[in-house]
């Protein structure tokens, strides 16, 4: 259920609502937007005609049932777009953000090459995995706390955000201490006690959607994340596994309007992984664009016939650059910036 407050409701009148939700034994979660202030009530729906007596209190102007399953990562909640504040740089505003890097951080002068060519190009996020979720066990599985200190060494040599993904709960607070945004791929997204840790935390989350989930599983996933106090999170399409083989993946590009229709969370696009081919990155990423995505995960490598994990589909340099260059004027079109 949403109390929405009148304009004029007070710091006292909210706190009240919020204190007498909590009391009939829900989850408040205050949304301040900028027409109006709700206060969403989280909870087991059985009891949900006890909220209607909030009516009543001084402030409130109504009480509305939200009728999709996700409650706080739905517009019927939050009309107003999310933007996330990562240090200073908004990923959901105006600037369309590129997150770029090579799959793996292979090694400290590997993972400080890169970055000076991310930098270089003009992407504002670095990406690199130190924990590696391969299909294989006996895939190279990531450099782990090793991998992190090259990272944070990276950042530290450039000013470049680092996103990093995290495989379980045991190992998210060492990946915090590191990490500007904590990935969850897609094998993970449905790994509900991960997210529910995560949620705990105040740092964003970029999830990614799993192979084979559906529009409304993926927020779903979201869901558990928000539900535990953390808004900060970031929806990424990477693809879907469908009859198609001449991809790695199917990239759901009508994922991108569906999601912004249904939900208040930013969505960018890993072309890398959505196609497997480095030769198709370029013109899925200007898709991605002119189907108003908010940013772009790029993988990179300056060797990639050496790379340690998904060679084929990382750009080498040169396309790196040719990419921020070709996109340039789409961005523009779309009357956005380039972050």
């Amino acid at each position: 259920m949403v109390i929405v407050m009148k304009q004029e409701a007070s710091p006292a009148d909210i706190d009240h609502v919020v204190e007498v939700i909590e009391r009939l034994g829900y989850r408040a979660h205050l949304i301040r937007g900028v027409e109006r202030t709700v206060v969403a009530a989280v909870g087991d729906e059985r009891g949900k005609a006890r909220l209607e007596s909030l009516r009543a209190l001084a402030g409130v102007e109504g009480v509305v049932p939200i009728l999709k399953p996700y409650k706080l990562v739905g517009r019927e909640l939050k009309r107003e777009r999310t933007e996330i504040d990562v240090d200073g740089v908004i990923i959901g505003g105006r600037e369309i953000q590129v997150i770029a890097g090579p799959c793996s951080v292979e090694s400290r002068e590997q993972i400080i090459e890169i970055a000076e060519i991310v930098k270089r190009g003009g992407a504002k996020f670095l990406r690199g995995g130190a924990y590696k979720p391969r299909t294989s066990p006996y895939s190279f599985q990531g450099l782990e706390e090793k991998g992190l200190e090259m990272l944070a060494e990276a950042r530290d040599r450039t000013g470049l955000k680092v996103v990093t993904e995290v495989m379980d709960g045991h190992n998210v607070e060492r990946v915090a201490q590191y990490a500007d945004i904590i990935q969850v791929g897609a094998r993970n997204m449905q790994n509900f006690a991960l997210l529910k840790t995560l949620g705990k935390l105040r740092k964003p989350v970029l999830l990614k959607r799993g192979m084979m989930s559906t529009v409304e599983e993926f927020l779903m996933s979201a869901e558990y994340i928000l539900a535990e106090g953390n808004y900060k999170v970031i929806l990424c399409e990477r693809g879907i596994r469908t009859f198609e083989t001449s991809t790695r993946s199917t990239l759901d590009l009508n994922a991108i309007p569906v999601i912004q229709k249904l939900s208040h969370l930013p969505v960018i696009v890993d072309p890398s992984h959505g196609t497997g081919r480095w030769d198709l990155v370029l013109p899925m990423a200007k898709a991605s664009v002119a189907a108003g995505a908010d940013g772009l995960m790029i993988e990179i490598h300056p060797h990639p016939e050496e790379a340690f994990s998904d060679g084929y589909q990382s750009l080498v340099p040169k396309r790196y650059f040719s990419l921020m260059t070709e996109i340039k004027p789409l961005v523009a079109a779309m009357g956005r910036t380039l972050g």
